[in-house]
């Protein structure tokens, strides 16, 4: 008999058996004994966290000769149900069945009476991948379907998916199954099959799986053909290209220590090891949590990679200063991996970086430009040259006040080493109304703007416009320790533009706190004050995190794909009413 992967064979066969999803277990167990069954359901959420399976079992529940809510697995029905051939639970995959002629097809035989069970299940697996006529041919027997037909369809991108079907679906949104949940269920399976097992190879494969019950199940697979029998950590690090996690600690010791040698050594050892550097990269970041997490805590309980002793060997290494530098540097890296040819160059780079964070850097040669000024009134003279020392970068804005003229030698002599030089006030573009002492506020209420909203905003951006600002943004540096601007240009400054139009500048952050903070409405119309100088008209200023710009990217380049943009000219936002 040939052999049947271990996710299938140990697909679970009642409500019970089901890791993890208990909310969704428990709603539908309670539908089918009140007899509350809706005539279509939506299963959405990641890949391998059970949507199909959850169908089946809902399929089998809805036909078994027990009774409805029953799953006995022995009744023809059952049995069929399990196996995939009940004439009556018809499973279609949308990605090879999206047309319209293929819906049409599935509309004329959905009046037929069920030839076996009770119901006629249609389970539409991806059913986001179906086309636009599809969606709207299917949409009036999704809305009235015959009274012994259920719809079931699964998706991993309902927000693919029409409105007007979302709208006449019950919606079951599935999570990532938990660590332990996966944990007990693969434990199961190894004691089933006489598997030896260590702990630690387990866990290994749960952060591979990420969240997935089936990839899980998958990897176990796969490392069991290669190790025979046994399942050990060393065998999961050698067949997925994985570091150990002393290794990493070790790696991330050179680092904070600056040993530049030793870690350019380190990482061509993780290279010739086929180690992948975006795993490594998230890795790192869970330690580099965890050591965070026991910095400020000193809670072992909180820990999820490293033990207590683990943890503590870096937190000795790592003020708060350094450890959130190293954090955002290697959560950037992650984005930008996506838009680089050389990733491993990348991460040569960030790495680089962080191990020489405590160099001090060479002050740049302080410039000298003559700039003509003009003579006062009450003495006529000719024009004579000022002296000003303009460093690179700009200096701090503070006060200056220039020593009083003597009267003009012939020529400037050598200027010996100049003090810290002061620029008298702020450029014209950072002027604000002296009368009011801006202040940063912490709490307060927060203007929230939906994803349809950025959406629009993402289609009428000005890439040019975007540009222009961001060049102006690196002027910011010079102002931060300003007495009365300093606060308010420190948090423009951790932002950067992501979308700016002729109304609206949304800023990108990489955390979430800032972002809030700086949609708080009163620190809201600071930033905007400010924007405004540097854009020269009044524009609103919203701003998201890092992660949200990462997902909505990847919305709007969904719904360019099936033509669901909204056109420019139809797009109307009422600025006012925001405010």
């Amino acid at each position: 008999m040939a052999y049947k992967a271990l996710y299938r064979t140990y697909r679970p066969q009642t409500f019970e058996e089901v890791a993890g999803q208990q909310h969704i277990v428990r709603t539908l167990k309670n539908a089918l004994e009140t007899n509350k069954i809706a005539h279509a359901y939506l299963f959405c959420g990641p890949r391998g966290t059970g949507k199909t399976t959850m169908a089946k079992l809902f399929a089998k529940a809805l036909n078994c000769e027990e009774g409805i809510g029953h799953q006995c697995n022995k009744c023809s029905n059952c049995v069929e149900v399990t196996e995939g051939s009940h004439p009556d639970v018809i499973e279609i995959d949308a990605a090879s069945n999206n047309g319209v002629e293929q819906v049409r097809d599935l509309i004329d035989k959905v009046n037929y009476l069920p030839i076996k069970g009770r119901y006629k299940v249609y389970i539409i697996d991806e059913v986001h991948m179906m086309t636009m006529n599809a969606f709207n041919a299917l949409l009036k027997t999704l809305e009235e379907p015959p009274a012994h037909v259920i719809f079931i369809l699964a998706t991993t991108e309902p927000h693919n998916i029409l409105p007007t079907i979302l709208s006449r679906c019950q919606r079951y949104d599935f999570t990532k199954v938990s660590d332990a949940d996966i944990e007990e269920r693969m434990i199961k399976i190894l004691e089933k099959e006489n598997v030896q097992y260590d702990k630690d190879a387990v866990r290994a494969i749960i952060s591979l799986a990420d969240g997935g019950m089936r990839d899980a199940l998958s990897i176990l697979d796969q490392i069991l053909a290669y190790s025979g029998n046994t399942l050990s950590e060393d065998d999961v690090f050698t067949l997925f290209g994985l570091a150990s996690t002393r290794e990493k600690i070790e790696f991330i010791k050179d680092i904070a220590n600056g040993d530049v040698s030793r870690t350019l050594e380190r990482i061509n050892a993780f290279s010739e090891g086929g180690v992948d550097l975006k795993r490594l990269t998230s890795d790192i970041l869970d330690i580099l949590k965890d050591v965070l997490i026991l910095r400020k805590t000193r809670d072992e309980h909180e820990l999820t990679v490293l033990s207590e002793a683990e943890a503590d060997e870096l937190v000795q290494l790592f003020d708060a200063r350094k450890l959130n530098e190293f954090i955002r540097s290697f959560i950037n890296a992650q984005i930008d991996y996506k838009t680089v040819n050389n990733i491993k160059t990348l991460f040569e780079l960030v790495v680089l970086r962080l191990s020489t964070l405590e160099e001090p850097e060479e002050a740049p040669a302080p410039k000298v430009q003559v700039k003509p000024v003009q003579a006062p009134k009450a003495t006529p003279k000719a024009e004579e040259p000022e002296i000003v020392i303009k460093e690179d970068p700009v200096p701090p804005m503070e006060e200056i006040k220039p020593e009083p003229m003597s009267e003009p030698a012939p020529a400037p002599a050598p200027a010996p080493a100049p003090a810290q030089p002061k620029i008298e006030k702020a450029p014209d573009w950072l002027l604000m109304d002296d009368e009011e002492q801006p202040q940063i506020e912490s709490d307060g209420d927060q203007y929230e703007f939906d994803d349809d909203m950025i959406i629009k905003l993402m289609v009428l951006g000005d890439k040019e416009a975007r540009k222009a600002l961001l060049a102006k943004w690196s002027d910011l540096n010079a102002y931060i320790s300003h007495p009365t601007y300093g606060s308010v240009v420190s948090l423009l400054k951790d932002g950067r533009p992501f979308i700016v139009t002729k109304q609206f500048v949304v800023l990108e952050y990489d955390f979430e706190k800032l972002t809030s903070k700086a949609n708080i409405k009163s620190n809201q119309k600071l930033l905007s004050e400010l924007i405004n100088k540097m854009v020269g008209h009044e524009v609103f200023v919203y701003s998201i995190s890092r992660s949200e710009s990462v997902r909505l990217i990847t919305a709007y380049h969904n719904l360019r794909q099936i033509s669901q943009l909204p056109k420019p000219s139809e797009i109307k936002i009422n600025i006012e009413e925001i405010k």
